[in-house]
């Protein structure tokens, strides 16, 4: 073989052998981390906390139905007359404080309670009757009075007294009216006890409430109960109630509350003959409870001389002007 035949003879050798044997496969190369994928994985959320809505307060008791006239006009048609005597008056002659006249299971100034305070508590065992606690945006003040039973800043007030009614015709009225008038929401209002106290059985033109946005309201209900009952005013209430209403000549006359006349109680003084002096005269009158401690029982008392008729339905044994405290 020449030289020229053995050069063609390895070329075409190692041209095989380059193409006969594959080259190794390249190892597959780590995939590429970027920091972020190299932190741990981070925590589930947490889920987002439940947000519980604070207790809605209860809402507010209706405002007192008006009435499309105003109290001015109304004012015109009461009649105007001397006061009466006070001779034979007495808390007791209006029937037991506090009646259940409308019938519902809660004596009347549970009821008022429930209706002029927020944030009430009620006396458990008590059939959602006795308020032990609660709140009162006072009328007569403007500010808020605290209510806790046994140690009350709150009195239910007659906005019409009824020493005041007995001089202006209730003196001739028969019981069922006078029980009536007694415990008429309309003739009705938790306020502040200092406030009431100072009251007494003052009449328009003798007191008005120290808060004197309320005056017009207050004039409203008075005008409102006495017409009500047919009561009649003095010209010194007429001249009272007229300036006030010039301040606020649209004000409507403030009406509604129970009936006129109650049946199914029996008169505490038709018998005992002990309501006239207003004095103690010994237990036993109550017409509910036989003894103090069967009224507080219930939620009743303390009750004062000079302030609740129940006062003489009980012997003041201590001469310190309070039975069943």
């Amino acid at each position: 073989m020449s030289r020229g035949q053995l050069g063609v003879a390895l070329g075409v050798a190692a041209l095989l052998v380059g193409c006969g044997t594959p080259t190794p496969a390249s190892a597959p190369q780590p995939p590429i981390t970027t920091a972020s994928e190299q932190l741990p994985p981070s925590s589930p959320a947490s889920p987002t906390p439940e947000v519980v809505a604070p207790p809605q307060s209860a809402a507010p008791a209706p405002a007192p139905p008006v009435s499309s006239t105003s109290a001015l006009s109304v004012l015109g048609t009461l009649r105007v007359a001397g006061r009466g005597p006070k001779t034979g008056y007495a808390r007791a002659e209006f029937g037991q404080a506090w009646a259940d006249v409308d019938r519902n299971g809660c004596d009347t100034r549970n009821d008022i309670l429930q209706r002029d305070l927020t944030s009430i508590v009620v006396r458990s065992g008590s059939s959602g009757c006795v308020v032990s606690s609660g709140r009162l945006a006072d009328p007569y003040t403007g500010t808020t009075v605290i209510f806790v039973r046994g140690a009350s800043k709150v009195d239910i007030d007659h906005v019409v007294a009824l020493s005041n009614a007995w001089q202006s015709g209730a003196a001739r009225w028969t019981f069922n009216k006078r029980i009536a008038i007694a415990n008429d929401p309309l003739n009705l209002l938790a306020v502040d006890s200092s406030q009431n106290r100072q009251k007494g059985d003052g009449d328009a033109a003798t007191w008005l409430p120290n808060n004197r946005g309320f005056w017009c309201q207050y004039a409203a209900r008075q005008i409102g109960v006495k017409a009500k009952y047919g009561l009649s005013i003095t010209s010194a209430e007429l001249d009272a109630l007229t300036q006030v209403l010039q301040r606020c000549p649209s004000q409507k006359v403030i009406t509604g509350g129970g009936p006129t006349s109650v049946s199914g109680f029996s008169d505490p003084t038709a018998n005992s003959g002990s309501s006239a002096s207003g004095t103690s005269s010994g237990a036993g009158l109550d017409p509910r409870f036989g003894t103090c401690s069967a009224a507080k029982a219930a939620g009743f008392g303390p009750y004062y001389r000079g302030r609740d008729g129940e006062y003489s339905w009980y012997r003041d044994r201590d001469s310190d002007g309070a039975v069943c405290e």
